[in-house]
């Protein structure tokens, strides 16, 4: 079974460096980059429809960018509260900050959707560390869990 990630970045470097880390790291997934955050919500509206689309899941995880431009992912985080409940449930959210802003971590250490805030660049560490959390997946991950260091993923103001 495939692990679907949404990735959603306004910027298009960051995003195409996410991805490729993502795809070292764990290289039996799909990862699907959203370059704003209304698009991924507009397709996550499409997914919690009645109808059947077999080419197209819900990921399993997103991360998320907190500051992007039009939306930003506190507001994304506000609109996909109104998705149905049981999809939603499903879906693990890790945001992503280059800044270390302190009104951003702690509104997100206090958001319940947000599983944790992990630094900019997405490093292979991180990820390890958020795919060592779904039991199913963490023996794809081909980085060494020796190889992270725990307190590398957790912003502390």
């Amino acid at each position: 079974m495939k692990l679907n990630i949404m990735l959603i970045d306004d910027n298009k470097i960051d995003l195409f460096v996410s991805q490729k880390t993502i795809e070292k790291v764990v290289p039996d997934c799909n990862v699907r980059t959203f370059v704003n955050a209304n698009s991924a919500l507009k397709f996550l509206q499409i997914l919690d429809g009645k109808t059947v689309y077999p080419t197209l899941s819900l990921p399993d995880i997103i991360l998320l960018d907190i500051s992007m431009p039009f939306m930003d992912g506190f507001q994304f985080l506000e609109e996909f509260k109104k998705l149905k409940k049981p999809k939603r449930k499903e879906i693990k959210i890790y945001m992503l900050s280059a800044t270390t802003n302190l009104k951003d971590v702690i509104k997100a250490k206090n958001e319940l959707l947000c599983e944790d805030l992990i630094y900019k660049p997405l490093r292979k560490d991180h990820i390890y560390k958020v795919f060592s959390k779904i039991e199913t997946y963490s023996s794809n991950c081909k980085y060494h869990k020796e190889n992270y260091n725990s307190d590398a993923l957790r912003i502390t103001p």
